[in-house]
């Protein structure tokens, strides 16, 4: 039965990644999500139920508009797909729990800012908002222990990356700020510092990944939300694991 409902989170996951796709590219735009229907970017072509179906359409159109042949982005199925993996997992890990609610609404927004920081290299207040109103209420809610961690960790997220942004002199820009005090209120204090460390890691390696393949400067800004997004999961998932192993290995 645990099968079922874990292949049924991934089907969900990946319909709602579609989604999340377009709030992420709209969203940014200040346009509406919800109209007009999606369509076709290159030659505007309305797209029908069997263009939509998630990470199918593009392997059946070979990742091209059935209508002009244009490539499409290859970040449509990328994004859906993981985002069904990782609504599976939050089952798996969490099962019918209340946590889960929390872990699904935190891979939504991960999800969303990843799309709009790849695309735009920005994450819109209009996106951030929302979700920080939720959290804040479910945490009431469904608590960290001790019930003030989470609070404390929206605090000292939001703190540390406001702190670094002044002292790089807008190396750090202000979603990365935002999204950490919401990434806060989610993990509390040792996850968000742990999300924090793991994200530099991460973001340098693809920032030299990406500036050796298009060979420009180091001064290029390079989207680092995917970067912190990956963090996070990593963090929410396996945090006192790695915490853990981390303790033992230097101390």
């Amino acid at each position: 039965m645990n099968f079922v409902w874990i292949f049924l989170f991934f089907v969900y996951g990946s319909v709602f990644g579609s989604f999340f796709n377009v709030v992420g590219l709209r969203v940014p735009k200040k346009e509406s999500v919800a109209t007009p229907p999606s369509y076709c970017t290159t030659c505007g072509r309305k797209l029908g139920l069997y263009d939509l179906i998630p990470v199918l359409s593009y392997i059946v159109l070979r990742g091209k508009c059935r209508g002009c042949g244009q490539k499409i982005s290859a970040i449509y199925p990328a994004m859906e797909l993981i985002t069904g993996v990782l609504y599976a997992f939050a089952f798996f890990q969490l099962g019918f729990s209340k946590e889960l609610f929390i872990a699904i609404l935190f891979i939504s927004l991960l999800v969303i800012i990843t799309v709009s920081d790849i695309t735009y290299m920005t994450i819109p207040d209009r996106v951030l908002l929302p979700f920080a109103v939720s959290f804040l209420i479910l945490r009431w809610l469904i608590p960290t222990t001790p019930w003030w961690d989470s609070f404390q960790g929206a605090a000292i997220g939001f703190s540390v990356l406001f702190l670094i942004a002044n002292l790089s002199k807008g190396g750090m820009g202000g979603g990365d700020i935002k999204l950490f005090f919401v990434i806060g209120l989610v993990l509390g204090t040792t996850n968000t510092l742990l999300t924090l460390f793991l994200a530099s890691i991460i973001g340098s390696i693809v920032g030299i990944y990406v500036l050796k393949k298009t060979g420009k400067g180091r001064k290029t800004p390079v989207a680092f939300g995917p970067s912190i997004a990956l963090a996070a999961i990593i963090s929410y998932f396996f945090g006192v694991e790695v915490v853990e192993w981390y303790q033992q290995l230097f101390f």
